[in-house]
This record gives structure tokens, sequence and C-alpha cells, in this order.
């Protein structure tokens, strides 16, 4: 039996595959949980069509992210930190902190965006990576200095 696979399945194939399987695991198991749907012409066009619609709207997203990431990459945030001595900073500079001083800036940026591997706990300058879409990440200089 031929099946269109809907999502992703181990040993099988990826989504938008066309394969085919056993009747009784397609039945029983593929189809109930909403993971493949038969094969007919009627359900091939419908999702085809789905597909090319989904497509566009990635295609869409991913131009608009550039523009964002090309507005973005111009951006210079600085941030004044409370530091000790020999300059080590009270707390540190989080991803948080980051989207705030893009807000004041205009830009609307979720912090789960902003890909920090750890806070920054140091003065100097920091090139800050902003993933705005799967393909698309920009990259914001932000300077860390004394208040």
């Amino acid at each position: 039996m031929k099946v269109i696979l809907l999502r992703d399945v181990d040993r099988l194939g990826q989504a938008g595959e066309i394969v085919k399987v056993a009747a009784g695991f397609a039945r029983n198991h593929l189809i109930p949980q909403n993971q493949a749907l038969l094969a007919t012409d009627a359900n091939v066009a419908q999702f085809e069509s789905r597909r090319r619609q989904h497509a566009a709207a990635a295609e869409r997203e991913s131009r608009a992210a550039a523009q964002v990431a090309q507005v973005l990459e111009k951006a210079s945030l600085t941030i004044q930190v409370k530091v000790g001595e020999e300059d080590r900073l009270f707390g540190s500079v989080t991803s948080q902190n980051i989207a705030d001083l893009l807000k004041e800036q205009g830009h609307e940026v979720d912090r789960r965006t902003i890909d920090l591997e750890e806070p920054i706990r140091s003065l100097g300058v920091y090139n800050v990576p902003v993933r705005l879409h799967s393909e698309v990440t920009a990259t914001v200089k932000l300077w860390v200095v004394k208040e």
C-alpha cells in the first residue's frame, strides 16, 4: 500500500515522501496516528498543493528575516555596567538585557533568538548572533563598558 508521509518516520522516510508499506502497518499505525495519508490521486494533488503553499510561505518568511537581518547588522549596542576591582562585572549581561537594548532601538526581538553561549561577564566588544529564521542569522555588535 502506498502512503504519503505527513511526518518524518524513523527507518521509513521523510515528510512528503510517498512510500510503500504493508497494508496493516498503514491502517493500524500510520494513518490513525496522523503520520501518513493514503496515496490516492486526489490526496497526492491536495498534498502537493499544500506543500507549494507552505514552501511559498517559508520563502516569504525567509526574505522578511533577511531584511530584518540587514537592519540588525547595522545596529550597535552599548550597555553600561557596574564593575568592581580588576574590571569584574557585578552580575552579567544576559540575552534579556540585549533584547531590551534592541527594543529601545525599535527592534522587536525575542530573547530566545539571541544565541549567547553563556552570559557575558567581562568588559569588551562582543559579536552577538541573533537567529531570526532557521536559515538567517544576524550579528549585532555589543559594547560592554564601565558605568
